[in-house]
């Protein structure tokens, strides 16, 4: 839409002259790329409107059992935007191992609260779902608001019975295949970055009960984006590493599946971060 939106107001700058005779002023120099420029603007405004009324009307104690295209729309036209304006370019690797026609368990490390923007991003055809922490309901309403439409799930972390709770009801949407489900098994943001955290690895049984294949990711730089916001261009790595298939990973114990994803996102953050570091 960035691009869109782009063409659009230099379409309208010709036409302001049909109306106004701008372009054959002396002082067009100056008025054209303001023009332009505020065009621009107008669209970007017109489609954060549109988003914030229409999240702002979804009512979060209404279940989300239908799957609303409306707003899967909407966030696959906007994510993309807020990126492209926020100046973040992601460097996706390993795309061709991730079919856009199934439904799929994502796992991926958490450096940042952009990490889910930046995973709808790279996959918008997978028609992600996310367990996030509870928290975000009663502390980001707007955004809670959001998550509701797209079946993400909140998730207590520190009531095993609660959290359980959750696990079924993901492992039901995804074995339903109404949604692939993310989730980051780390628990928390790892502000360090590295080394990554213990796996909360009980997650590991929506894979399990959803029978569905595991998207194993690794994403690194997503902190340097408040940092460089507007001013400079961030480029953040998206790397999947494998997909794991049920008939691979259900003879394995939720521990022994854990380190070994554990292990395989370490060594590929290490190389990340060294690329980026040298």
């Amino acid at each position: 839409m960035f691009y869109v939106y782009l063409v659009l107001a230099a379409a309208l700058v010709p036409l302001t002259d049909l109306f106004f005779d701008v372009l054959r002023q002396p002082y067009s120099w100056w008025l054209v790329p303001l023009l332009f420029l505020g065009y621009f603007v107008v669209f970007l405004l017109l489609h954060a409107g549109v988003f914030a009324l229409s999240v702002a009307l979804v009512n979060v104690n209404k279940p989300a059992d239908r799957f609303d295209r409306y707003y899967r729309f909407l966030v696959r036209h906007t994510v993309p935007l807020i990126l492209k304006v926020v100046r973040v370019k992601v460097n996706l690797v390993g795309a061709e191992k991730i079919s856009p026609d199934r439904k799929m368990f994502f796992v991926c490390n958490h450096q940042h609260d952009f990490d889910p923007v930046i995973l709808l991003a790279a996959f918008p055809d997978n028609e992600i779902g996310f367990i996030g922490k509870k928290e975000i309901y009663r502390e980001l309403p707007f955004v809670a608001k959001a998550m509701h439409k797209l079946h993400c799930l909140p998730i207590d972390r520190e009531n095993d019975r609660e959290a359980a709770k959750t696990i079924i009801e993901a492992s039901h949407l995804l074995k339903d295949r109404k949604i692939s489900v993310a989730l980051f098994p780390e628990g928390y943001t790892n502000k360090p970055c590295w080394p990554l955290l213990p796996f909360r690895n009980g997650a590991f049984k929506i894979a399990y009960r959803g029978d569905a294949p595991i998207a194993v990711c690794v994403i690194n730089n997503t902190r340097s984006i408040p940092k460089r916001m507007f001013l400079r261009k961030t480029v953040v790595d998206l790397q999947v590493i494998e997909v794991i298939e049920p008939e691979e990973f259900k003879p394995l114990h939720t521990v022994e599946l854990g380190d070994r994803i554990h292990a395989r996102m370490e060594e590929t953050l290490k190389g990340l971060r060294k690329i980026q570091e040298g």
